[in-house]
């Protein structure tokens, strides 16, 4: 079950974004996020839905488990 126990600290947003050359801007276009939205959670000042961690997942090529920081990247990242 997901928690905020089990998210916070754990998301591996910004290092997956940065590596792939995206910004806030880029990411939140492709993903339906908000910026504002992007900023707390790379913070760590917000725990987000499971819905946002899978919008955001399809956006950055990832699985959850990944961003999340527990599988392994898919490839072409």
């Amino acid at each position: 079950m997901l928690t905020s126990d089990n998210v916070s600290g754990m998301l591996r947003l910004r290092e997956i974004r940065e590596r792939r050359r995206l910004t806030l801007r880029d990411l939140a276009r492709s993903s339906g996020v908000g910026v504002a939205t992007l900023v707390r959670l790379e913070a760590e000042a917000y725990d987000p839905r499971l819905s946002t961690l899978r919008k955001l997942a399809k956006a950055l090529r990832v699985s959850v488990p990944t961003l999340l920081g527990e599988g392994k990247q898919k490839k072409g990242g």
